[in-house]
């Protein structure tokens, strides 16, 4: 019985909430959307017109670098130049050879049953592992010796003078 009533007062409750809600006041509210309604709609402005890009293709990528020292100082440095013969153009080029010299950078060694190796970062997020008669860079550069701080590379380049001489280099360690 008590549940009867109580249902009978929450029903009598909530009719009453409603008719108080039932009421027009909102004059104010309509004639804002009716304004609002009324005025008049706007364009969209077109996008600008804007020129493609076109990419440059940079094709003296195989060229010497204008940082490095020209050929005749170079010579000239080296003062025991030794004429060889020209790099074989029909052996089959390794993965590093694809990269400049500068652009590679030692970062490790690795120490196993079969010898030494060492890695070399190309620059663009690869490692890759190395050893002795490997070539790498762009000037048919072949690994001659491996220590646990270096690699020495013997490059072979023009001379200029329309043969080839031999250019040592050396890729040290990156240390961080």
């Amino acid at each position: 019985m008590i549940i009867g009533k109580t249902f009978g007062l929450v029903a009598a409750l909530l009719l009453s909430l409603l008719a108080g809600c039932s009421g027009s006041n909102h004059q104010d509210l309509d004639a804002f959307m009716a304004e609002v309604r009324a005025t008049p709609v706007g364009e969209i402005e077109p996008l600008p017109a804007f020129t493609p890009y076109i990419p440059f293709t940079y094709s003296v990528m195989a060229q010497r670098s204008p940082f490095d020292h020209p050929m005749q100082a170079i010579a000239a440095d080296a003062g025991n130049e030794r004429r060889v013969a020209p790099p074989d153009e029909s052996r089959v080029r390794e993965y590093l050879e694809n990269y400049n010299f500068a652009a590679l950078s030692m970062v490790g060694t690795l120490a196993g049953e079969k010898g030494m190796w060492a890695l070399v970062d190309d620059g663009s997020g690869g490692i890759h592992r190395v050893a002795v008669g490997n070539y790498l860079g762009k000037n048919h550069g072949r690994i001659v010796a491996l220590t646990a701080s270096q690699i020495e590379v013997l490059e072979i380049v023009p001379d200029g003078k329309h043969g080839w001489v031999e250019r040592p280099r050396t890729l040290a360690l990156r240390e961080r």
